[in-house]
């Protein structure tokens, strides 16, 4: 029992902790600058822009003055503004959470200061490059993972984008590969499978075991039309469901992968990633942990894993509230499903958006016309993108952010032990024989197949997940700050490697890069 005296410096402590926490933060936000932008929101047909389930022409452009209330919403976020803005007539759909972008966070990093890049503007050549990208995750959802290094289609892919003026992702020797295709763009992604260990391996869940088997759609895309693009614009229900083959099947091609990520809760993959490194026991766990070794105590509600489960949910929300400020205030960049009706349009003579000719003459816009008359990117999903702006991927900031958690309490040396591999069809794991597989490097390459499968179903561009991943790394390093002042056990702070590869570690409420 506490007596009076040792409450009150209790009170008084905690009351302290906060406060320099907050002062900490609010020095840090000091330094934190305007955040910038690409500034497309200054074409007048708002071409660039996200208004997805307002009023659209029959070009797909904006009504200008639906586009203008948004905008004052925006600017002013009195909610009575937010209920003002006008849907399309004919849409069943809502915006999604636009007034989520002004909420506070008091954890952390709150979310109008972190700061990312700004993205590629609309008629660039890289977002072209992002673009060609697209088509051809959506040209070979289906071909599995495993033959990249055998498949036409996949050589095709190769060529065509090294053919153009900028090329996006991971390269070798300066050039798209097979091995590189679609990966990400850590020093993890590059070793082994394409797919993380972490989203194949048995989830060691309570009293049962989840075997990560999936629905896996049949071979069919969506939005391949004009009426049906611009139907989906206008916010309307889509006319057809997914359907789906038969049996549960391990994540073993892009389809499997972007429809994991249609249907996964927020931070499912790093929940089920916590429990399966949590059952490898002391030895997975960072060696920075105080109850690594010798001792009459162990770790739970501190560095163990109540505490590691109670971070990885917590960083998940921060993390997207700072990416919705991006999205709705900095940003509001078009979903890749709108740039490729833009790029038809051009085509047919309707409008001159200023987008490049390199990438209207590729062989992967060649190929989609080929297929299905128009220039616009398939879609995985019926209902296409999520109601909300691309820049960046709240799935990468809730990856960025979670995985930054999971390196600071694990040991990312740590062997994967007896590491596996999807069959062709997903419907077994086979033994991985290849090289050895680190939690680290299987934690980042997690964060990555969680983003990219998000462009691989046509919802997102490169950029945005990059950029999605180091914001979240931003929330997941300010929670740790703010977490490290709270212990009593003798802690040297937790020590772990950036997405770029630095050295980092987290003490005394402060992130030093080594």
């Amino acid at each position: 029992m506490l007596i009076p005296q040792r409450l009150k410096q209790r009170r008084n402590e905690a009351y302290k902790r906060r406060v320099d926490a907050a002062k900490y933060n609010r020095e840090e936000w000091k330094h934190a600058g305007d955040q910038p932008t690409n500034d497309d929101e200054s074409y007048n047909d708002a071409r660039g822009s996200f208004h997805k389930y307002l009023p659209h022409d029959p070009k797909g452009e904006v009504d200008p003055a639906a586009y203008a209330a948004f905008r004052t919403a925006m600017a002013s976020g009195d909610p009575a503004d937010f209920d003002a803005i006008p849907l399309d007539p004919a849409a069943t759909r809502r915006l999604a959470n636009p007034q989520a972008a002004l909420a506070y966070v008091t954890t952390g990093l709150d979310g109008h200061f972190g700061r990312i890049a700004a993205p590629p503007t609309f008629t660039s050549l890289e977002t072209a490059a992002e673009m060609s990208e697209l088509y051809w995750a959506a040209l070979t959802r289906d071909v599995p993972f495993r033959h990249y290094g055998s498949d036409a289609l996949v050589a095709a892919a190769v060529a065509d984008l090294n053919g153009l003026s900028e090329t996006v992702g991971p390269r070798d020797g300066g050039l798209v590969t097979a091995n590189t295709l679609f990966r990400g763009e850590t020093a993890g992604d590059l070793v082994g499978p394409y797919i993380s260990q972490l989203l194949w391996k048995p989830v060691p869940f309570g009293p049962v075991t989840i075997e990560q088997r999936y629905r896996t759609p049949v071979a069919a895309d969506f939005m391949t039309s004009f009426p049906s693009w611009l139907s989906i614009q206008r916010g309307v229900n889509p006319a057809a469901p997914i359907t789906y083959l038969p049996g549960q099947r391990y994540i073993h091609s892009g389809r499997a992968l972007g429809e994991y990520v249609h249907l996964d809760q927020s931070y499912q993959a790093f929940l089920f990633a916590a429990l399966i490194l949590l059952s490898y026991g002391a030895p997975a766990l960072a060696p920075s942990n105080p109850y690594n070794g010798p001792g009459n105590q162990g770790g739970f509600t501190s560095f163990g894993g109540p505490e590691v489960l109670d971070m990885v949910a917590k960083v998940a929300n921060i993390a997207l509230r700072a990416a919705w400020w991006q999205k709705w205030s900095a940003h509001r960049r078009l979903r890749p499903e709108a740039y490729g009706g833009r790029l038809h349009v051009q085509m047919e003579g309707l409008a001159d958006y200023g987008l490049p000719a390199e990438l209207s003459d590729s062989d992967a816009v060649a190929r989609l016309l080929s297929a299905h008359g128009t220039a616009l990117l398939p879609q995985a999903f019926p209902e296409g993108s999520p109601s909300h702006p691309a820049y960046p991927a709240g799935h990468a900031a809730i990856s960025g952010a979670c995985t930054t958690v999971l390196k600071a309490y694990f040991n990312e040396a740590f062997l994967i032990p007896n590491p596996v591999e999807a069959t062709d069809d997903g419907m077994a794991l086979d033994p991985w024989l290849g090289d050895a597989l680190t939690v680290g490097g299987e934690l980042d390459k997690l964060a990555s197949n969680v983003s990219i499968g998000r462009d691989t179903a046509g919802v997102h561009y490169r950029s945005d997940g990059i950029q999605g991943l180091l914001l979240g790394e931003q929330v997941g390093l300010a929670v740790l700050a703010d977490e490290s002042r709270n212990y009593n056990e003798d802690f040297g702070g937790f020590e772990l490697t950036a997405f770029d590869g630095s050295p980092l570690l987290v003490v005394g409420g402060e992130v030093y890069w080594l």
